[in-house]
C-alpha cells in the first residue's frame, strides 16, 4: 500500500485514508470483487480511482450519471490524472479520440455509460485494452428492489465473462439488505466482500412537518439559510416553476430545473448552481444525481418522495463537506394520493407496483414516527443505531400523543355513511357541519355524522385522516379519484375492540447546530473572504466551479495553519502537487498579505 499512500498524499493532498478506503483499495488491488456501501460524501470515488491509478492499465467506471462523469473527470484532470468519459454528449470525432487514448494506454480512468459500454463494438475495443478494474457506480440501479431501477444495468453481468479475472466493485450509497443481495446476484460478482461504512450522515438534521401552508413554511425555514446554497424538491414541473418564481419574488436567488426546460436552460441553471454560492435550485428529481457540490446547506422537500431510498439519496446531497446541514420536508395526505396514483398508472407489472407501494408505505410510517428519526432511518438500511441522535426533530422536540379512539370512530363512521366515495376534504366538511354545495348536493347534511366533529379544526381532521391512512385503518381508492374506504382493520376500531393514540402535529423544530458554513473571528472572516475571492478568480479563468479549486474545508485549514511557503501549504488537507503548482502562489500571496496586518 506504499504506492497508494504516496499517491493519496501527492495527488489528492490527503494525509490519511478515511474509514474503510484503504481496505477496499487493497482488496481491489488483490484482484477481488467487492460490494461497497458508503454514504454520499463518504469518499466512494477514491476507492476505485486510486487503485486504477497505481496499477498498470485502465480503470473502467460505469455510471448512468452524465453530470457525475463530467464533474469527476474535470476534477481528476485538475489533479494531473489522465481521465476521460465516453457518453452521448460527445461528438463522433471526440468519442474516437477518447477510444484512441484508451487503446494507446494513455488513459488511467475511463468513465462510461452502461448503454455505451454494452455495445458490441465498445466491448470488443475495451477487451484489447489492459483493464485493471471495473467500478459499477450507483449499483442499486441493477436491482428491481432498489429505488432507481435501470434496465441497462441488467446486462452488466456480461462483464464477468468479457473481462475474466478483472476485479469489479459495485458501489452505492442506498441499498437495503434485500437490494444488496440482489446487486451481488445480478452482477454475478465472484465471492464479493461487502464493505459497509454505514449509512449515517451525523451532520444532517432531519425534520418533517405536516403540510399546512407549504410556501409560508418553506419561507420560514429559509430564513436560517440566507445566502446559502440549497435544493428544494417538488413533485411536478408546474410546482417547480411556481415555487421558483415565488421564491425569486421574495428576493431569493432561485432557479427552476426539470425535464420540461430546454437542455440549454437546464445546463445554464446547473452551471450557476455549481459556480455560485447562494443559488437555491427548485427541481424535480431530474436534478441532483451526480452533483458533487460540497457546500449545499439544505435539501427541502415540498412533496413526499417515492421511497426511503429516494429520500436518503436526495437528502444526501446536503452537507457533503461534513458541516451542519438540514433535510427538511413537509407532506400531507394529498401527496399520498398523488404518488399512489402514479404507481397505479405506471406501465410496470403488478409485482413491481407492489414493491413501490410497500416502499411508499414505509416512508409514510417513518414520517409519523414518535421515536428518533435517524434511528428509524438507519434501521431501515439494516443498521442497529443508538436509540437517540439528538439531531432530529423528534429527539429535539418529542411528539405528544393523544387518545384518539372516539375521534377515529367518528372519522371511519363518516367515511362509511358517505358511501366510501369521497376524499378527505368532503368527509371533513360533513364532520365539521359545513353546508357546502357538494354536501347539499349529496344530501349529506342529513346524515347522522353531519357536524359531529365540530370540536376539531379542519387541519386537525386532516392530521387524523393522514394518520389513519398511514396506520392502515383507511385506504385511498385511486380508481375513485382518491376516495377513502374502510379496510379489515377498520372493523375492530369501530367496534371499540382496538384503541388508538395519534401523534399531535409538531411545531417546527430548530436544529441545535448553527446552519452557518463556519464560525470565525472577524479577522479570519476577512481572510476567508479574500481566499474565496482568489478561488473564484482562478475558477473563472478555468471555467470550473470554485470547489474544484479547493473546498471550503481546505480554505479553513489554511486559516488555521497559516502556511508561509509551498512546503507548509502541502501540509494542508486537499493540497496536492498538481494543485500546489497551479494555485499555490495565489493563495500564499493572500495569506502573506493578512499575516502582515
Amino acid at each position: 500500500m506504499a504506492a497508494a499512500q504516496r499517491t493519496l498524499v501527492e495527488t489528492f493532498g490527503y494525509a490519511s485514508f478515511r474509514g474503510q478506503q484503504a481496505d477496499i483499495i487493497a482488496h481491489t488491488c488483490a484482484g477481488l470483487d467487492s460490494l461497497v456501501l458508503m454514504p454520499t460524501g463518504g469518499g466512494k470515488s477514491l476507492c476505485y480511482q486510486l487503485p486504477a491509478m497505481i496499477q498498470p492499465g485502465l480503470g473502467l467506471v460505469v455510471s448512468p450519471l452524465i453530470a457525475l462523469m463530467q464533474d469527476q473527470v474535470q476534477a481528476l484532470n485538475l489533479l494531473g490524472v489522465s481521465a476521460a468519459y465516453l457518453n452521448s454528449t460527445l461528438a463522433y470525432d471526440e468519442q474516437q479520440a477518447v477510444i484512441d487514448r484508451a487503446r494507446s494506454g494513455a488513459l488511467q480512468l475511463l468513465y462510461i455509460a452502461p448503454e455505451r459500454l454494452l455495445q458490441p463494438s465498445t466491448l470488443e475495443t475495451l477487451r484489447t485494452c489492459q483493464v485493471n478494474l471495473i467500478a459499477i457506480d450507483e449499483a442499486h440501479c441493477v436491482s428491481s428492489w432498489g429505488h432507481d431501477f435501470r434496465a441497462d444495468y441488467l446486462s452488466l453481468d456480461v462483464l464477468r465473462a468479457a473481462f475474466p479475472g478483472v476485479p469489479r466493485l459495485a458501489l452505492t450509497a442506498t441499498a437495503d439488505p434485500r437490494t444488496q443481495e440482489d446487486i451481488c446476484a445480478r452482477l454475478r460478482l465472484h465471492k464479493p466482500k461487502t464493505f459497509n461504512s454505514g449509512f449515517d450522515r451525523p451532520n444532517i438534521f432531519y425534520s418533517v412537518q405536516p403540510k399546512v401552508n407549504p410556501k409560508a413554511q418553506l419561507m420560514s425555514f429559509l430564513k436560517d439559510y440566507e445566502g446559502c446554497a440549497g435544493i428544494v424538491y417538488c413533485l411536478s414541473r408546474k410546482s417547480v416553476n411556481d415555487t421558483a418564481h415565488w421564491l425569486s419574488q421574495q428576493g431569493i436567488n432561485a432557479l427552476p430545473y426539470h425535464a420540461g426546460l430546454s437542455a440549454e436552460e437546464r445546463q445554464l441553471h446547473q452551471v450557476r448552481f455549481l459556480k455560485e454560492d447562494n443559488v437555491v435550485m427548485v427541481a424535480t428529481i431530474a436534478f441532483g444525481m451526480g452533483i458533487d457540490k460540497p457546500d449545499v446547506r439544505f435539501v427541502a422537500h415540498l412533496d413526499l418522495p417515492k421511497s426511503m431510498e429516494a429520500y436518503y439519496q436526495e437528502t444526501g446531497r446536503a452537507g457533503r463537506d461534513g458541516a451542519p446541514a438540514q433535510a427538511w420536508m413537509v407532506y400531507g395526505l394529498q401527496d399520498v394520493v398523488r404518488l399512489s396514483r402514479m404507481v397505479d398508472e405506471s406501465p410496470s407489472d403488478e409485482s413491481h407496483k407492489r414493491v413501490e407501494r410497500g416502499k411508499l408505505e414505509t416512508l409514510l410510517g417513518w414520517c409519523e414516527v414518535t421515536t428518533c428519526r435517524r434511528a428509524s432511518l438507519l434501521s431501515y438500511f439494516g443498521e442497529s443505531p443508538a436509540p437517540r441522535c439528538d439531531n432530529c426533530d423528534v429527539c429535539v422536540s418529542p411528539p405528544i400523543t393523544w387518545e384518539a379512539t372516539e375521534i377515529a370512530q367518528k372519522a371511519l363512521s363518516c367515511v362509511y355513511r358517505t358511501g366510501q366515495r369521497f376524499g378527505a376534504g368532503h368527509v371533513i366538511d360533513v364532520l365539521r357541519g359545513q353546508l357546502r354545495d357538494k354536501v347539499k348536493q349529496f344530501d349529506h347534511h342529513n346524515l347522522s355524522t353531519f357536524g359531529i366533529g365540530r370540536s376539531l379544526s379542519e387541519q386537525q381532521w386532516r392530521s387524523v385522516f393522514r394518520q389513519l391512512v398511514v396506520r392502515g385503518y383507511l385506504q385511498v381508492d385511486h380508481s375513485r379519484y382518491g376516495a377513502l374506504r374502510l379496510v379489515g382493520a377498520s372493523r375492530g376500531l369501530l367496534r371499540g375492540e382496538t384503541t388508538l393514540a395519534l401523534r399531535e402535529d409538531p411545531t417546527p423544530a430548530k436544529s441545535r447546530s448553527k446552519p452557518a458554513r463556519y464560525k470565525l473571528e472577524l479577522e479570519d472572516e476577512e481572510l476567508m473572504e479574500d481566499l474565496k475571492a482568489a478561488r473564484r478568480s482562478l475558477a473563472e479563468k478555468q471555467d470550473i466551479p470554485p470547489y474544484m479549486v479547493f473546498h471550503d474545508a481546505t480554505l479553513l485549514e489554511m486559516i488555521a495553519i497559516r502556511p508561509k511557503n509551498a512546503e507548509q501549504l502541502l501540509e494542508v488537507s486537499g493540497v496536492g502537487q498538481a494543485k500546489l503548482a497551479q494555485y499555490g502562489d495565489s493563495f500564499l500571496e493572500v495569506l502573506a498579505k493578512h499575516s502582515a496586518f
